[in-house]
């Protein structure tokens, strides 16, 4: 057993050590090397052996195994200890008596499409933050306004053009309430581009929740519309930047098993984001060796 630290240069090493075994004594069909699954620390181990160009006349095939099964198998033997060089025997001897199932190493493709799907997420939950965030304001600013539950609230989308027009352009309640009904239908439509089935309800209810709003000093209102105007950018960035990710999440699940993706994909409110989320984080169906 020969230790090396797992940087780039150690790897380099292990790659050489390998390298020159097999230069003296190579006759076998494939060299296999075994690894324990680390999460990120094994990730650029795995990835530069299997795609050595020093190794690649010797068929390498990289595996990541699963600790559990490799510390069962440990047990099989008896009074055996525990350091780094016995844990190595036990992996190689796994590997020799063909007890390993998994699939050899296609960590880059999953790894690259595990990205996106969780820099998708974190996205959203930037998204779902920022929403939060600004609710703290637009009850402050406009306070009947924030109560109001989706089967009283007059836009569908609490988030949208129409909304966020209201909470930005007019700064203060009073501004509203001052507002004649036909002029309020006349700023609905425009900002909706006439989309809203009845305007002219949908301006009354936002008219009466800004006459039973809380009565702000003045010096708030203003500071209070720039913070809520700038949430709405905020959001209309992140949003823009997930139907980009969703793009390149799209574009890279090709590059994986297709058939698993079909099917994933047929199921009943799973849809293609989610499909390649699934892809991503479980890999290949064939990594489990029963239903349960």
């Amino acid at each position: 057993m020969k230790p090396f630290e797992n940087t780039k240069e150690g790897a380099g090493i292990v790659e050489k050590m390998i390298a020159d075994v097999l230069a003296d004594n190579h006759q076998f069909m494939y060299v296999v090397i075994g690894m324990e699954s680390t999460g990120f620390y094994g990730v650029h181990l795995a990835n530069y052996l299997s795609t050595s160009e020093l190794l690649a006349p010797f068929s390498v095939r990289v595996y990541c195994l699963n600790p559990k099964e490799v510390k069962n198998y440990k047990k099989s033997f008896n009074d055996i200890g525990k350091n780094d060089g016995i844990d190595s025997f036990v992996i190689a001897d796994f590997a020799r008596v063909g007890r390993i199932a998994v699939k050899p190493w296609r960590g880059s493709q999953y790894l690259a499409l595990q990205r996106l799907t969780r820099h998708r997420m974190h996205i959203t939950e930037c998204i779902t933050r920022e929403k939060t965030y600004m609710l703290n304001n637009i009850y402050l600013k406009f306070s009947e306004y924030a109560l109001l539950r989706n089967g009283e609230h007059p836009f569908s989308d609490k988030y949208g053009a129409t909304a966020e027009a209201i909470l930005t352009e007019y700064t203060t309640n009073e501004d509203i309430v001052n507002s004649s009904i036909e002029e309020l239908v006349e700023f609905i439509n425009s900002k909706s581009k006439g989309r809203i089935a009845d305007p002219e309800e949908t301006a009354k209810i936002v008219q009466a929740a800004a006459r039973n709003s809380y009565r702000l000093d003045k010096c708030l209102y203003e500071p209070l519309t720039v913070s809520i105007a700038s949430s709405f950018n905020c959001i209309s960035s992140f949003e823009k930047e997930l139907k980009a990710i969703d793009k390149a999440i799209l574009q890279t699940v090709q590059g994986l098993n297709p058939g698993e993706y079909t099917v994933l994909n047929s199921i009943p409110g799973i849809g293609k984001v989610y499909s390649a989320g699934i892809l991503a984080e479980l890999g290949s169906i064939k990594a489990f060796q029963n239903a349960s």
